[in-house]
């Protein structure tokens, strides 16, 4: 076989049935978009509100925006090859993909992270919460956040660029990952695997005992709360955040816990359809049911937009 640093790929995974592939595109196609209305209400309520302008909804925004982007880099051509049955890719659509989607998807993880540790200052530091989360800090722990992932995200496509893949390949996937494009390289890919699985601990493991420590101290907090009411307060504001999490670590978890260059089964794929799909389009909503202040916003917004018709 061939080999050449500016190859074609064919994105296969979700091709191998064809009976299906009108279910999976109706399928795929309303979540995303449910997805991208349920972000979007999310950002416009908290925009709209100025009750809401404080550290937690501000983070909160910042994962819907995330959250949107994150979809966006791969649900539009995993529809586009569902409807056409073509999942052909050039080399520099497959590079900026995956950049793009490590970028959102180290924002969604670090994110996370930042609003544990905002939760972790809210219950158990309630009296020094507005001096501890300033305007400053929140925006220090975002930039940060966003530095690191664009920092983190251009090594690995800059190393990935260096490399040589056989030509005319299929990638058993439905967007662009490392796992897959390190089975297709030509080249010696041990360096990036190895920088890849580094880095995963880095970005992966940390923020998780960040965010396992941080809830720890809130769960010690709220056993030591005087009244029930106290209890069941502090418990309310963490769980809508306690439940994503769960969803977000589980899925990546599914899906990335095993060496880089393995390959992917079906039961993978599904994992992979969780966390860049179906978690982002569920987190708006489950941070809206249980939120009385957001729920108000929304339904504020909905009656501007009313009069306005």
């Amino acid at each position: 076989m061939n080999c050449s640093k500016n190859p074609d790929f064919v994105l296969s995974g979700l091709l191998s049935d064809p009976d299906k592939r009108q279910f999976l595109f109706s399928l795929f196609m309303a979540l995303y978009l449910l997805g991208l209305l349920g972000n979007l209400l999310l950002l416009l309520a908290i925009g709209a509100d100025i009750r809401l302008h404080t550290s937690m909804y501000f983070f909160l925004s910042q994962l819907s925006l995330v959250d949107l982007c994150f979809t966006t880099t791969t649900a539009p051509k995993m529809l586009e090859a569902l409807w056409t049955n073509n999942g052909s890719i050039t080399f520099s659509e497959c590079l900026a993909q995956l950049y793009f989607f490590a970028v959102f998807a180290d924002m969604d993880n670090l994110l996370l992270t930042v609003m544990a540790i905002d939760r972790y200052a809210a219950v158990c530091h309630p009296l020094h919460y507005p001096l501890i989360m300033t305007l400053g800090r929140c925006g220090l722990l975002v930039g940060g956040s966003w530095g690191v992932a664009l920092s983190v995200s251009l090594v690995h496509a800059l190393l990935l660029s260096q490399l040589a893949f056989y030509t005319h390949q299929e990638i058993p996937h439905f967007f662009c990952d490392f796992g897959p494009l390190f089975q297709l390289s030509c080249s010696d890919a041990h360096l990036n695997e190895n920088l890849m699985m580094v880095l995963a601990g880095l970005l992966g493991i940390s923020p998780l005992l960040c965010t396992v420590s941080s809830y720890v101290h809130i769960l010690h907090a709220v056993a030591k709360a005087p009244s029930a009411q106290g209890k069941k307060k502090a418990l309310v504001t963490c769980s809508s955040h306690l439940s994503v999490v769960i969803l977000f670590y589980s899925t990546v978890f599914a899906t990335y816990l095993k060496p880089p260059s393995t390959s992917h089964s079906s039961g993978e794929l599904v994992a992979a359809v969780m966390y860049t799909l179906v978690t982002p389009t569920l987190n708006p909503f489950i941070y809206s049911l249980r939120n009385k202040d957001v729920k108000s916003s929304l339904k504020r917004v909905w009656g501007i937009e009313s009069s306005w018709d």
